[in-house]
């Protein structure tokens, strides 16, 4: 399968191969859905923590006795409905994360890739390093690929690069190997370089 990557220094475009076994593959709604949740799962943090009458400190000691003081009978001073007292039901840390296999998270990733470019969503470019860390360069650069909300994914991002773009927020930056589906579907394009297709039919094809 070809498609046509953009030079952005020169605007000039070429065709280029990219592999049918990664970009070319059928959508998978349900595969794709739940690596999807599962990635979500896992990037939550689960760290909701509250102290419940035993984790609360004191309260060992029965305040008063059972009978015979007229007062309501009270094992611990750290119930609930005490002052000071645990949470009723407190929460605790969670963990959120779900077992996703190799050939699961690969799979998603070419339904992902393969949907991308049916849409039009993805773009191929060639782009070399910029001459300064500008973000008025990156702005620059930024209109030459057609306008922000997009993920820059490339296989070795250049630092004058990386750096003029990095305070631009609707401009999303990974290397092609820290990126999942769920990374993917969150902007509006991904921008992508040769290298980084390149990459992705080593890896998945």
């Amino acid at each position: 399968m070809e498609a046509q990557s953009i030079d952005v220094m020169t605007g000039k475009t070429r065709a280029f191969a990219l592999a049918d076994e990664v970009f070319g593959v059928a959508y998978n709604e349900p595969l794709l859905h739940q690596v999807v949740v599962a990635q979500m799962a896992g990037q939550r943090a689960g760290t909701a923590a509250q102290k419940n009458r035993s984790a609360v400190r004191g309260g060992g000691r029965k305040p008063w006795k059972q009978k015979g003081t007229g007062r309501a009978r009270a094992g611990s001073i750290r119930s609930p409905i005490w002052r000071g007292g645990g949470v009723a039901f407190a929460a605790s840390t969670s963990d959120y994360t779900q077992k996703v296999n190799k050939k699961m998270w690969a799979g998603a990733m070419r339904v992902v890739l393969a949907e991308l470019l049916r849409q039009g969503r993805l773009q191929i470019i060639e782009s070399g390093d910029l001459a300064e860390p500008r973000t008025r360069l990156g702005k620059d650069w930024v209109k030459q690929v057609g306008g922000d909300d997009f993920l820059l994914v490339m296989g070795d991002i250049p630092l004058n690069l990386f750096l003029a773009l990095r305070n631009l927020p609707r401009v999303g930056m990974a290397g092609y190997q820290d990126i999942g589906p769920a990374d993917l579907l969150r902007y509006g394009r991904v921008v992508m370089d040769c290298e980084a297709a390149e990459k992705f039919a080593e890896v998945y094809g």
